[in-house]
């Protein structure tokens, strides 16, 4: 099984930083993918960014320029930070991580979500 735990996230003005952590736990396959999902209301969850065990990133167009993403393998934990924050990028920040088992087997696995909200 895999935990996923976040922290930060909260109330940030528009124009300010917000900077999001997800630490993993469990048993951890080394060929994994972390990453950060949003969802707004009435909106689908949409890809913020991801980053692979080698470092390898992929970022959402509505970020970029604003965002770094970044993880700490030794600690298993995935770190978000958005610049320049606006105000369409207020919902519910997932963390999302991905990996491939000894089988081949790929599993997905969500953290519990946390708000961000932007106040002009």
């Amino acid at each position: 099984q895999v935990q996923l735990v976040e922290s930060g996230g909260g109330l940030v003005q528009a124009g300010g930083s917000l900077r999001l952590s997800c630490a993993v736990s469990g048993t951890i396959f080394s060929i994994n993918t972390m990453g950060w999902y949003r969802q707004a209301p009435g909106k689908q969850r949409e890809l913020v960014a991801t980053i692979t065990g080698g470092g390898v990133t992929n970022q959402s167009d509505s970020v970029k320029g604003r965002l770094t993403i970044s993880r700490d393998n030794a600690k298993n934990t995935v770190y978000l930070q958005l610049n320049s924050l606006e105000l369409e990028d207020a919902g519910v920040y997932y963390c999302n991580f991905r990996q491939v088992d000894s089988d081949w087997r790929e599993s997905d696995y969500w953290g519990q979500g946390t708000q961000v909200t932007v106040s002009s």
